[in-house]
């Protein structure tokens, strides 16, 4: 009978094999109205672009927070992971490039304070598990958030009629992100299964301390997921994108909690960030 982990092994070998990097020279960058694309969707590349640039840091960041990680985490994070996510980077910041639009600005090396103590500590055995368990949830947050704002993106994409960007940009990366979301949801669900009552109970205190929209590690960066909430049709509140990024979540950690249909921490985070960018933009109205 296959284990956890057999399965595990399994999956990142087949995405490994059925998901290579992304080739730059398969991508047909044309655009018809690069003004006009640019005007529409041309926040949402840059954020997109420099969340999948900075998985270079997220690599540092998780070598910090895991001192001694499983085998498979390594090889999911290291031979799959990275370089598939530095490769959407690239193309999406080409893109935007092309646009005429700068480049991403990017942070590929700050690891800060808060993670470098849960570094020094996840040296004893159970802190680490807590930690990979955050790893696990946020991890899926990450890309199902993902899943979702590409299959969006695609879909406002096709009706600009911007088509080469949609079938060779677009489809490409939104194809890839499922397995990096399969790959966190099957070791969350395995590892949770082998955690004491007190781990248990301190990944739910730090999840609900620590929990971020992806992108997200300052107030303008809050403002400018908000933005590519908006410009992407989530729902103005969160509610719908709080409850598909957190079903998971929800499940494993707050089963207990019958009332509580969305992790109030998920729904509060999403709903700020609209406010956020909403208040950005009446002030760059009054400036006017």
């Amino acid at each position: 009978m296959l284990t956890d982990t057999d399965r595990l092994v399994a999956h990142v070998a087949r995405l490994g094999e059925e998901h290579p990097p992304i080739p730059m020279d398969s991508v047909d960058f044309t655009v018809n109205d690069p003004a006009g694309f640019g005007a529409r969707f041309g926040h949402v590349l840059d954020y997109m672009a420099r969340v999948e640039l900075e998985v270079d840091r997220n690599v540092l960041e998780i070598s910090t927070m895991l001192p001694n990680p499983p085998e498979v985490d390594k090889q999911f994070y290291a031979d799959v992971w990275q370089p598939q996510e530095i490769q959407h980077g690239l193309i999406l910041d080409r893109l935007q490039q092309i646009l005429g639009r700068p480049p991403a600005t990017t942070d590929l090396d700050h690891i800060g304070l808060k993670l470098k103590v849960l570094g020094l500590l996840a040296h004893l055995e159970p802190f680490q598990d807590v930690c990979r368990m955050l790893y696990y949830l946020t991890g899926m947050a990450t890309e199902r958030s993902a899943v979702i704002a590409y299959n969006l993106l695609h879909d406002g994409v096709i009706e600009t009629g911007e088509h080469a960007v949609a079938e060779t940009v677009i489809a490409p990366i939104k194809r890839q992100e499922p397995g990096h979301y399969a790959f966190y949801q099957l070791s969350a669900r395995a590892h949770w299964a082998t955690l004491a009552a007190w781990q248990k109970w301190l990944v739910r205190r730090m999840r609900r301390i620590s929990f971020a929209p992806v992108g997200v590690n300052n107030v303008t960066q809050l403002a400018d997921f908000g933005d590519v909430m908006e410009t992407l049709g989530v729902d103005h509140e969160g509610r719908d994108l709080a409850a598909d990024v957190a079903r998971v979540e929800q499940e494993l950690l707050w089963a207990r909690d019958r009332g509580l249909p969305v992790p109030d921490y998920v729904t509060r985070a999403f709903r700020e960030a609209v406010e956020a960018a909403r208040a950005r933009g009446l002030e760059l109205r009054q400036g006017m």
